[in-house]
């Protein structure tokens, strides 16, 4: 059983691509620990700022998430900050499997869901637990709790519950 769980970061825009997620003037950085104080440096939001981030372990967004330019740096720089799942209505292909081989979770939920999430819960205090075997998005906030389904692929899902690629193929190679 793998479990993921942790404070939410409500990113309320579509499109988001790989160089605002970790710029590329960065790419040379030759560890993940060095790409941590650049993630989202260059993103454009209104009212969005750096510190934002900082306890957060779950973003929501929009749109096409992680478009653009293609690297594994964009989930490594999420990683090393903590964020491992990221939902939205969809994603960028690369970018979605490039999170499953790093063992991250990009879940994809249907637009109406996205948009009662941020209706329901962007600017407070949220907390999500997700437990990858059941297949359930444990929201918490403000005393209550509320239960949200998805789905991802078998293999997927197995990448994820080894840690990644590089889990998997210990595992079974």
């Amino acid at each position: 059983m793998k479990t993921f769980s942790g404070r939410v970061l409500f990113l309320d825009r579509s499109d988001i691509n790989t160089d605002e997620i970790i710029p590329a003037k960065y790419l040379t950085e030759i560890t993940k620990e060095a790409l941590k104080p650049y993630l989202l440096e260059d993103l454009v939001l209104p009212g969005f700022t750096k510190e934002d981030t900082e306890g957060k372990a779950i973003i929501i967004t929009r749109e096409n998430f992680g478009c653009g330019s293609s690297r594994e740096h964009a989930p490594w720089a999420l990683e090393v900050n903590g964020i491992n799942v990221v939902i939205a209505e969809n994603f960028a292909r690369i970018f979605r499997q490039n999170m499953y081989n790093c063992g991250m979770l990009a879940i994809e939920l249907p637009k109406e869901k996205i948009d009662y999430l941020f209706e329901t819960y962007a600017g407070k205090d949220v907390s999500i637990e997700i437990n990858i075997d059941s297949d359930k998005i444990i929201i918490s906030c403000d005393g209550n709790v509320e239960n949200i389904d998805f789905k991802i692929g078998g293999f997927d899902k197995t990448l994820v519950k080894e840690g990644g690629w590089v889990g998997y193929a210990d595992k079974n190679y």
